[in-house]
């Protein structure tokens, strides 16, 4: 963490916020009851305004450690890495809290977060806390045959959760770290 988090608008970082999720992946922080947290890579999420709320859209498979969590708690924080995290967001979406310490393994920090329960990783540079106002499941029923046969082959579908957004945050240096390139990195054009 570079300062002190500073206050934002939740949309203020969009296009950045959705360009990381696209490239690497997002990390998402979930507590469990007893306050033991867990973080776990997402690649699919959306932002906006539902019910007159800001709103931070994620998926999470039943299978999923997190799911767990989220489902005893309903809090969650989506917290945007810089580019140099791309190793410890990568590991974060191939092993599971169940049986590793992803914080540890990936030499990430979890910190107590403003408003909600669940961590925030100090180590990226861009904080949203959510409070699930919502959740519903995947109905294959629903889907083109295609959708099911790439991202549902074994039929784990996802739940859908649609946090509002009750705090958004960054650091004063976000944009020199979203958008600068770590040596040896190349970008895709």
């Amino acid at each position: 963490m570079s300062g002190t988090k500073v206050n934002i608008h939740y949309t203020d970082w969009f296009a950045d916020t959705v360009r990381r999720l696209r490239e690497d992946g997002l990390l998402l922080c979930t507590v469990d009851t007893s306050g033991k947290p867990n973080v776990m890579t997402i690649g699919w999420a959306t932002f906006g305004s539902i019910w007159g709320r800001p709103v931070c859209v994620v998926l999470v498979r039943p299978s999923r450690f997190s799911y767990g969590y989220l489902e005893a708690t309903g809090e969650f924080t989506v917290n945007v890495p810089p580019k140099e995290l791309a190793m410890a967001v990568a590991l974060c979406g191939k092993v599971s809290g169940r049986d590793y310490d992803k914080f540890r393994q990936a030499n990430l920090t979890p910190v107590p977060a403003r408003s909600v329960k669940a961590p925030i990783i100090q180590e990226c540079v861009i904080h949203y806390e959510c409070k699930t106002i919502h959740s519903t499941d995947v109905r294959p029923e629903s889907f083109p045959q295609a959708i099911l046969n790439e991202y549902y082959p074994s039929g784990d579908f996802h739940r859908i959760y649609f946090g509002e957004i009750v705090e958004a945050y960054a650091d004063p240096d976000a944009a020199d770290r979203l958008r600068s390139q770590p040596p040896g990195l190349s970008v895709m054009p």
